[in-house]
């Protein structure tokens, strides 16, 4: 479980970071993050630092595809987190 923690921890913090570079250069012009790069983060644990990150950037919010599967993938990944730790406990 602790691992588990762990890596929430990481991957929802680079998720973050990583919106906001990429809003960062989205208002300076410069080269963008793809946004499936962006989505592969959010998927993979990221989602509550991708869901921080488009309300701290206000980024990508207008996107139904990042407005929608962000708080669906936040709350798959809660549920999973959840059945883990009530494995755990057994």
């Amino acid at each position: 479980m602790s691992f588990l923690m762990y890596y929430l921890a990481v991957i929802n913090f680079l998720t973050w970071v990583t919106y906001g570079l990429d809003k960062g250069r989205a208002k300076a012009g410069k080269w963008r993050i793809p946004e499936r790069t962006l989505l592969i983060l959010t998927a993979a644990g990221g989602s509550a630092g991708a869901l921080a990150g488009m309300l701290m950037f206000r980024h990508k919010t207008r996107k139904a595809k990042f407005v929608v599967s962000v708080p669906v993938l936040l709350v798959v990944h809660c549920v999973i987190v959840g059945l883990v730790w009530q494995w755990s406990l057994k």
